[in-house]
């Protein structure tokens, strides 16, 4: 199911000072009238670095950007860093060697960015981030950011937890299975669900590990806490692979996913969707990941110098099991 998106504007974020296309110095939004660097033909060429595909989201989301790109008429110069920052920095580099007109990416972590982006601003290339920030102070560094509300979205995790126990006087015990270390889902879901959670003292956190967004990890990682936490009440997994993956290592020890152990997860891809239908998810919270029509979007906004939000906010839900039976037949991705 395509969800129409809507787009919020954070208070004040249009008025924040960042870098123009073509000028080091232009508010932000790029309202100056520098048009930009453009190919003679008239063509738009973005340099994409992909995180890589570690999860059935990251798949949809490049077979988006793909998509849009090609719709949009933009030329796309595609790279996938599998998960490797030092991949990403080479590439983004490469796209400045290349002077395509506008680079996007979706960061493998939050922080060790401020160089290579200087390097594309110094080049007076604008850089779009997707799905991901970055933790510089230096917010001129990239034109906007376009991507999901993760606080919120382990927020919207915590709520359904404090829902289901609300009437429990008895202790609940949560194992957490995080993304990849530094990334800015694993550090945003991770806060927003323990923001919640926190005020009530019956909930805690036994056991919180990496499971790195892969299905595989997930499994691995469960197989330990079950090993070391035997009496678990709830997985929270950071997405829904993970959550998949921790699925199997609860029936492969006996237990019945969903009931014996109640499982929260993000995401809402297909294979998830199928599994809180099923019954073996609780529920799950929704990170959209067709970004690319958006993202085509900015990037011709941004290469013509007009003013864009500087932090654009997809609008997302949350889905119960008979919520996913109503959603699976039109499901996108």
């Amino acid at each position: 199911m395509f969800r129409k998106i809507a787009v919020f504007v954070l208070a004040g974020a249009i008025a924040a000072t960042m870098t123009g296309c073509g000028s080091s110095t232009a508010p932000a939004g790029g309202g100056g009238t520098d048009s930009g660097k453009v190919a003679d033909d008239g063509k738009i060429t973005m340099g994409f670095s992909q995180v890589g595909a570690e999860s059935g989201w990251r798949t949809a989301n490049t077979k988006s950007v793909q998509e849009s790109a090609a719709s949009a008429g933009i030329e796309l110069k595609f790279s996938d860093a599998q998960q490797k920052q030092e991949n990403q920095i080479k590439a983004i580099r490469s796209f400045v060697q290349q002077k395509v007109d506008v680079i996007a990416f979706s960061p493998v972590v939050e922080s060790g960015w401020d160089t290579v982006l200087k390097e594309a601003q110094n080049a007076k290339i604008p850089v779009i981030l997707t799905d991901r920030a970055v933790d510089s102070a230096d917010t001129t560094l990239y034109k906007t950011f376009l991507g999901s509300d993760f606080i919120e979205e382990g927020k919207k995790a915590g709520q359904w937890l404090v829902e289901e126990y609300k009437d429990s006087k008895d202790p609940v015990n949560i194992v957490e299975l995080q993304g990849t270390t530094g990334s800015a889902p694993a550090n945003d879901r991770k806060a927003g669900f323990a923001e919640v959670i926190g005020a009530d003292p019956k909930f805690k956190i036994a056991a919180s590990q990496t499971g790195d967004f892969t299905r595989a990890k997930g499994k691995e990682v469960m197989e330990a806490f079950l090993k070391s936490t035997p009496d678990i009440d709830v997985l929270y997994a950071h997405n829904d692979d993970m959550g998949l993956g921790a699925i199997e290592a609860i029936e492969g020890a006996g237990k019945v996913p969903g009931k014996d152990i109640k499982i929260i997860t993000v995401d809402a891809v297909k294979d998830g969707m199928q599994a809180l239908a099923d019954g073996k998810i609780n529920y799950i919270v929704e990170c959209s990941p067709l970004l690319g029509p958006q993202l085509m979007d900015l990037a011709k906004k941004v290469v013509a110098g007009e003013q864009v939000p500087a932090r654009v906010v997809t609008e997302e839900t949350t889905f119960t099991q008979e919520q996913a039976k109503e959603a699976l037949p039109t499901r996108q991705y």
